[in-house]
């Protein structure tokens, strides 16, 4: 109470609270996570034959790419011959099921295509796909 009987105020700071707001935006992270969809890739851009029978197949699979100048692609990294069969080697020994699609660019040459199917065979891979676009 003051000189004059009166009752004083007690004033509050303003506050502003954010915990709503950051649970908003941890529902928004949680969200864009989910509904993301990771695409594996070979690492290099190629330019895909057609054909007509072209399928879609699963995603568990080694991606090999070859470009037009003739390089070994996997995992997005540039491989020579002698290593692509050691990681396919060791890729079956993981998963022997685990299918290899090779990415060639329609103008690679068709030598390099043929060694990698040799070293395919090899490492003992027992489905081999070359991918295309569908027509």
């Amino acid at each position: 109470m003051n000189e004059f009987g009166l009752k004083k105020k007690i004033r509050r700071s303003a506050e502003l609270n954010i915990a709503p707001m950051m649970d908003m935006v941890f529902i928004l992270l949680i969200f864009f996570i989910v509904t993301t969809s990771f695409t594996r890739e070979t690492g290099v851009d190629v330019s895909k034959p057609k054909a007509a029978s072209a399928q879609t197949l699963v995603k568990a699979n080694i991606l090999i790419g070859v470009t037009k100048e003739g390089s070994i692609h996997i995992n997005e990294g540039q491989v020579s011959l002698n290593v692509l069969g050691s990681i396919l080697k060791r890729y079956m020994a993981e998963s022997p099921e685990r299918p290899v699609i090779i990415v060639a660019d329609r103008g690679a040459p068709v030598a390099n295509v043929v060694d990698i199917l040799d070293e395919c065979n090899l490492a003992k891979v027992k489905k081999v796909s070359l991918s295309a676009e569908r027509e």
